[in-house]
């Protein structure tokens, strides 16, 4: 199905063509190639109004995820009952925040992939809440890049890596 990735912003550079790819393995990875997904890169200003309003923080951060399932529970694949369901939902790339961050020699591309990663764990219900939430979000966390870093010759590791 559909891969929606925009670029609304022009703080960084978002190198669309080869994150669509990256994009595309992980859904691949995920098992989730049928569902729709939009993907928006935008910067400080539009991540941190969408945080305010969602997540009462005033501040500006990495990703936002928002599902199209509710109630999804780690591991499982939607079920959906009609075309239209084929969706897993939007996820909002802080891109600007992502490169503000990036230590001295992190490439910002992968940084920007592990991201997205975490972004879609969250569209199928993975959390970090508790200790136990996020030893399994970090297990298929880890599990999905170590096949992306097989297929792209990376090493991409995990978002929430030592979180707790």
């Amino acid at each position: 199905m559909a891969l929606l990735l925009r670029n609304l912003q022009r703080a960084v550079p978002v190198r669309r063509a080869p994150l669509r790819r990256r994009l595309q393995l992980l859904r691949a990875a995920l098992g989730v190639q049928r569902f729709d997904l939009a993907v928006v890169c935008v910067d400080n200003r539009t991540i941190r109004r969408i945080n305010g309003v969602y997540r009462a923080r005033d501040a500006p951060t990495d990703v936002l995820s928002f599902p199209f399932h509710e109630n999804i529970k780690a591991g499982e694949l939607p079920q959906p009952d009609t075309p239209d369901d084929y969706n897993l939902g939007d996820i909002f790339l802080g891109v600007e925040y992502i490169f503000q961050q990036c230590k001295g020699d992190e490439d910002y591309f992968d940084v920007l992939t592990v991201t997205a990663t975490h972004g879609l764990c969250h569209l199928l219900g993975f959390t970090h809440s508790t200790e136990a939430e996020w030893q399994k979000m970090f297990q298929k966390e880890k599990e999905v890049l170590e096949e992306l870093s097989r297929l792209t010759g990376t090493r991409l590791q995990p978002l929430s890596r030592g979180l707790f």
